[in-house]
Order: structure tokens, then C-alpha cells, then sequence
């Protein structure tokens, strides 16, 4: 199954932490997909067993969905104060789920974990 253009987003920017390096190409990315210019509030899950593992929302709509998809990955990821920081086995073993704030509704997709149980 191809993962979303949002859902490998959000796993790339959790990525670049985990290698430490800048690997996510924005302005060809912002070239490419007009969308990603639009402000959507987004929240992020992440998700290991099917237990929350950490979760980050966007409180204003100031930043673009670009931005916020990174932005709440990582910082769902690695900065959620209720868990320590996602490690590589985990990010392997862990469902995103993404839930975007439109004008027309909400709208939610999730992506299993890489590795299965």
C-alpha cells in the first residue's frame, strides 16, 4: 500500500531527527503540491500497541500544512512531555495518525507501523 504524501511527511520529518540530518526537500515539495501552501490546523498521533505514544496540535492556522505536518511530527515524536523521546525500534513499530482541521470537516488518515508484530 503507498503511504499519503502527508502520512510520508510526517515519517520523513521524524527521520531527520532520528539520522540527524535535513533530508525533507520543502521548496521542491511546496513546487510540487500547491496544497501544501494552504493553513490547515493539523493534529498528530502517534500510536505504539495501539497505546498513544505521543500527540501534538496545532493551535493556529499562522504556519502552512507543510509546516505543521513537520512541525507536529517531531514534536509529537520527541517533544510530547508525557513520553521520552521516540526511538528508532519504536518509530518502526508505531502507527501515525493525521487529522487535519479544513473548512469543510475533519479529516483523518493513519499509517500502519512499518514492521508488523
Amino acid at each position: 500500500m503507498k503511504r499519503s504524501l502527508l502520512l510520508q511527511l510526517a515519517r520523513d520529518s521524524i527521520v531527520e531527527v532520528l539520522q540527524a540530518q535535513n533530508s525533507i526537500d520543502k521548496k521542491g515539495l511546496l513546487e510540487e503540491h500547491l496544497l501544501l501552501h494552504s493553513k490547515i490546523q493539523t493534529t498528530l498521533n502517534i500510536y505504539l500497541k495501539h497505546e498513544l505514544r505521543g500527540s501534538y496540535v496545532t493551535l493556529t492556522q499562522d504556519s502552512s500544512l507543510l509546516d505543521n505536518v513537520i512541525i507536529s511530527a517531531k514534536k509529537a515524536a520527541f517533544e510530547d512531555s508525557r513520553f521520552s523521546p521516540l526511538t528508532t525500534s519504536e518509530y518502526l513499530s508505531c502507527e501515525i495518525e493525521l487529522i487535519l482541521n479544513t473548512d469543510e470537516g475533519i479529516m483523518s488518515e493513519k499509517d500502519p507501523a512499518i514492521l508488523k508484530d
